[in-house]
């Protein structure tokens, strides 16, 4: 038996015995739930992970829980979410690939569906069979077919955004020429033709989730609140007075923010104090060689992007304010993590925008960045320097692209402190299920389902232990062609093209979480080791390259 079969054995038996939780005693009140995915958002766009932009609200949460800073995700949006809706590997729940970039080898083959398959049960049908109220706001990119949307997956009020991002305001413009022209809206059941003309995303979720909750907010039922806004997902969108904000403060260019948020991230305990600053890719041109009305367009790019940050945050505020105003916070366990790392695409790179007549519709202009009919992200380089201490970016299997922010708090769970425990986003639903007492079930609608593959993160939340997973047990990931193995502190990873080179690496994430000296000639066992149980994860969860 290999040791990563072994150790999925071990993870799924400690997740049904170990880790089984505890019956809530009938007298107790079960917490209610407020899962909060960002979208595209780098390690250090948050305050407590060592951002200048202003998250006062995110970082409350970690004031009053646990903060995690070796939580990982998969690289892109929907490979994510599929695990996170699942507790298992995103090749196992339909999402091997994004929907949008399966080849042709891949296509209708199992774990490839390209939407959250049948093959397992969704968080929000767990919780919502287990009497729960399911609400669901923003971005959900696992299936855009009526029997794959929120609603059809155990949500029982949702106001969603089907596919992978958006204009943030009411136009409905989708982000790719060919592909995805016009984004698709469902509100619980039925498509909208139209959004309301005052739409704004992060508001108007937020505002959808605050009604949902305050029309059954009389009954005995405890409710499981998703919010998934599609900041900070490009098109860089946000109203005044967020938009004019950080006016200035980027002038310096992305070298100089990188080295700040390193230094930061560092006092705050974030990374190790000694870690070494990873570099800029070569396709970044160095600030100083760009031209005046080059770095003037960067610098305003990156305004409006930590305007929308600042601005998400408000409206996270306002859910934790009505939550405090109607009685319901101290019993809501609150999630915040983030989907993958910061987006190094500049907008017109999406396939087919380049000079297509469907990109020339947009106003890019200097004074229109930010506002209605703009179209611009913020690039390769602010990608790298929102990474901070991490090397790469989304796409890509650096810990840039992978390693993310995770708050967890609420009712019995350490306040104010910090783990670097490795965690993945397959924990996430396993640690719910423990929070709540509900176990998951072997059967759902009379076909079987499959396994947890996660850890529950409650022993870490209270304390009683340091780390969820054994001395030996290895996780692994895959995404298009770029693939990592964890174990302890060592992590392979071969971050595929155009991006890397293809080639496998070692490195020590704990020392070196830049990912900057490579260790396959120093330590050939660990590597040879962590190569094998890729290899046999490759087989297990039936990966296609």
């Amino acid at each position: 038996m290999t040791l990563l079969v072994f150790s999925i054995i071990i993870s799924i038996i400690s997740c049904k015995q170990e880790n089984k939780p505890e019956k809530i005693h009938k007298e107790e009140k079960r917490p209610n739930i407020l899962l909060i995915m960002g979208d595209d958002m780098g390690y250090t766009d948050i305050g407590c992970f060592g951002s200048e932009v202003e998250t006062p609200n995110i970082d409350g949460l970690a004031e009053q829980g646990l903060l995690f800073t070796n939580f990982h995700t998969s690289v892109s949006c929907s490979p994510t979410r599929s695990m996170l809706m699942s507790g298992t590997d995103n090749h196992i729940a339909g999402l091997g690939n994004m929907a949008e970039l399966l080849t042709d080898n891949q296509k209708g083959k199992p774990g490839y569906e390209g939407h959250l398959n049948n093959g397992v049960v969704s968080l929000a049908e767990i919780f919502q069979d287990e009497g729960y109220h399911t609400y669901m706001a923003g971005k959900w990119h696992l299936g855009d077919e009526p029997e794959h949307t929120p609603y059809a997956r155990g949500f029982e009020r949702s106001f969603s955004m089907l596919q992978g991002g958006a204009s943030h305001w009411s136009d409905m413009t989708g982000i790719q020429a060919a592909n995805q022209p016009i984004a698709r809206y469902v509100m619980d059941d039925k498509e909208l033709k139209e959004l309301p003309k005052d739409f704004y995303s992060s508001r108007s979720y937020a505002d959808f989730l605050i009604d949902a909750i305050r029309s059954q907010i009389d009954d005995d039922q405890p409710f499981l609140a998703y919010y998934a806004p599609t900041a900070a997902h490009d098109p860089i969108h946000v109203p005044e007075p967020w938009l004019s904000k950080y006016r200035g403060n980027y002038n310096e260019g992305y070298e100089v923010l990188k080295s700040k948020r390193i230094k930061k991230a560092k006092e705050l305990g974030i990374v190790n104090a000694d870690a070494t600053q990873p570099g800029f890719l070569d396709p970044v041109k160095p600030w100083n060689e760009l031209s005046e009305d080059e770095r003037t367009f960067k610098a305003r790019t990156m305004e409006a992007y930590a305007g929308q940050i600042d601005n998400l945050d408000y409206h996270i505020g306002r859910l934790i304010n009505y939550l405090k105003d109607v009685g319901k916070f101290e019993n809501t366990i609150i999630i915040f993590c983030t989907d993958n790392g910061p987006n190094p695409l500049e907008s017109e790179e999406y396939l087919s925008n380049k000079g297509s007549e469907w990109f020339d519709q947009f106003d890019n202009s200097l004074d229109n960045i930010g506002r209605p009919n703009s179209f611009v992200g913020i690039g390769i380089g602010w990608a790298q320097a929102c990474a901070g201490p991490l090397d790469y970016f989304k796409m890509t299997t650096g810990e840039g692209g992978i390693r993310t922010p995770l708050i967890i708090c609420g009712p019995k769970i350490l306040k104010g402190n910090k783990t670097d425990a490795f965690t993945y986003i397959i924990d996430i639903l396993p640690t719910l299920l423990e929070f709540t007492g509900i176990e998951h079930p072997n059967s759902y609608n009379n076909r079987e389902v499959e396994p947890l593959m996660g850890h529950s993160l409650a022993p870490l939340t209270s304390g009683s232990k340091n780390t969820i997973l054994t001395k030996n047990e290895i996780i692994c990931g895959e995404m298009l062609n770029g693939k990592w193995a964890i174990v302890g502190d060592y992590k392979a990873t071969q971050v595929a093209k155009p991006f890397g080179d293809g080639k496998w690496y070692l490195y020590n994430i704990k020392l070196d979480p830049g990912e900057i000296k490579n260790l396959s000639e120093d330590e050939p066992l660990i590597l040879k080791e962590l190569l094998n149980s890729w290899n046999n994860y490759s087989l297990q969860v039936g990966i296609i390259e």
